[in-house]
C-alpha cells in the first residue's frame, strides 16, 4: 500500500542524458542566478520549466553548482504522531523494504520520517526487527548536519544487523564529491570543460564547513566502501538516474567492485571522472522506459529506484524564494515514471519538499 500520493509521470520525449549543472537552470532556461552564496545558507534561485533541453559539450563537467536550492525558511514543519505505527513483521523470511531518499545533511527531518514509519523509536534507536532499509545516498552538503546523518546509518547499520534485520546505503555523487574534497582539494582535475578542483566544485554544490571539520578517516572509509548498486526484491537501487553505470561493468558485483577500486587507486583524474558521471540525471524521462530498461536487462530486476534528481524538478514543479508565503513544491510520495519502470525518490527536502520514506513495494 502507498502511503502518500505517487504521480505518474506525464509523457515526455525521448531527452539526452546530461550532466545537470547550475547551467540547467540558468535565466532563460530554468533559473534566474542571484550571485554567490555563503556555504551555510540555503542556494538561490526561482525556477522556471523549459520545454527544451539545452545543449552540453560532450563531457561536460559540475564545475559550478549541480542544483540550485530553493530557500527552505520554515516551510517545512516536522510533525509526527507519538506513537508510529509498528512495521508489520512476518514470522519467518525477511522483513519488509524500505529505501530512503536523499537526506543531504537533514537529520532531524530523517529521524521524524524514520519516526513515522515506525523505524525507530521516540530515542532514535532501530526497533523494526527484521524489517530492510535501503538509503539511496547523498547524505551530506547543503543541509546542517551530514556527518550527523552518517553516523546515524552506521549506528543504524549495527543496531538491525543485531535484531535481524539490516540498514544499508548506497555511494552517491555527494559521497563522491566530499571524498574528493578531502582527499585532493585543490588539486587540479581534468574536467573536460576548464580547471576545475574537487574543493572547488564542493563548496559550489553546497559543501559545508562544519562538515568537513568533523569528517573522520572511519566516514571515509565507511564511504569508499559503499556499493553503487544492488537489487533487491526486484528492485534495482541505484543513486543515479543515469546510464553511466553501464561503464562500470556488465554486473551489479562488476560495477560495485570496479567503483570501490578507482577509488582504491587514489587518482584525483579517475575520482573526478567517476564523481562526474554520477551526477549525471533525467535520463529515465523518456516514456517508454528505454533508458530504465537498459539497466534492467543488463543488471536484472523489474523497475529501478533512484534518488539523484528531486522530483519537483522532474515534474516541473519548483519552489519559491517567498517564505512562508510559499508552501513550496508538493510533495507527497514517490514519483513514478517512464512507463512505470521508474520511482524516483529524492523528495526535495533541501527545497521545502519532503525527506521521503517509503515501504516497497509500490502498487502498481
Amino acid at each position: 500500500m502507498v502511503e502518500g500520493s505517487m504521480t505518474q509521470g506525464a509523457g515526455q520525449g525521448p531527452e539526452v542524458e546530461r550532466t545537470a549543472t547550475l547551467r540547467d537552470f540558468r535565466v532563460p532556461a530554468y533559473v534566474h542566478e542571484t550571485g554567490p552564496y555563503p556555504a551555510q545558507s540555503a542556494h538561490p534561485g526561482d525556477a522556471v520549466p523549459v520545454a527544451e533541453p539545452l545543449d552540453f559539450p560532450e563531457g561536460y563537467t559540475p564545475t559550478q553548482r549541480d542544483l540550485p536550492v530553493i530557500n527552505r525558511g520554515d516551510t517545512l514543519q516536522v510533525t509526527v504522531d507519538p506513537a508510529p505505527a509498528p512495521v508489520e513483521r512476518p514470522t519467518t523470511g525477511p522483513g519488509p523494504l524500505f529505501v530512503v531518499g536523499d537526506v543531504h545533511g537533514y537529520l532531524d527531518e530523517l529521524l521524524a520520517a524514520l519516526r513515522e514509519k515506525g523505524l525507530i523509536d521516540a530515542s532514535g534507536q532501530w526497533c523494526a526487527g527484521t524489517a530492510r532499509l535501503w538509503f539511496l545516498g547523498d547524505f551530506t552538503d547543503r543541509g546542517p548536519d551530514g556527518i550527523g546523518v552518517i553516523d546515524l546509518v552506521m549506528r543504524l547499520s549495527a543496531e538491525a544487523a543485531a535484531a535481524g534485520g539490516y540498514c544499508k546505503a548506497l555511494m552517491g555523487n555527494h559521497e563522491l564529491l566530499l571524498i574528493g574534497a578531502k582527499r585532493f582539494g585543490d588539486t587540479p582535475v581534468n574536467s573536460g570543460a576548464g580547471t576545475a578542483t574537487f574543493q572547488a566544485a564542493w563548496l559550489l554544490n553546497g559543501g559545508q564547513k562544519t562538515d568537513m571539520d568533523r569528517l573522520q578517516d572511519h566516514h571515509l572509509q565507511w564511504m569508499s566502501r559503499l556499493d553503487a548498486m544492488e537489487e533487491v526484491d526486484g528492485h534495482l537501487l541505484v543513486h543515479s538516474d543515469t546510464t553511466a553505470y553501464l561503464d562500470y561493468g556488465a554486473s551489479i558485483e562488476e560495477v560495485n567492485d570496479n567503483v570501490r577500486e578507482a577509488l582504491t587507486r587514489n587518482d584525483a583524474d579517475e575520482v573526478w571522472d567517476l564523481f562526474r558521471k554520477f551526477t549525471r540525471r533525467f535520463s529515465f524521462r523518456d516514456e517508454g522506459g528505454d533508458a530504465v530498461r537498459s539497466l534492467l536487462d543488463v543488471y536484472g530486476g523489474t523497475r529501478i529506484v533512484h534518488g539523484h534528481s528531486p522530483i519537483p524538478y522532474l515534474l516541473g514543479e519548483v519552489g519559491s524564494e517567498e517564505g512562508e508565503d510559499s508552501g513550496g513544491p508538493s510533495v507527497e510520495g514517490p514519483h513514478v515514471y517512464a512507463g512505470g519502470l521508474a520511482i524516483a525518490m529524492d523528495g526535495g527536502v533541501t527545497m521545502a519538499g519532503k525527506l521521503l520514506v517509503q515501504q516497497l513495494p509500490l502498487d502498481k
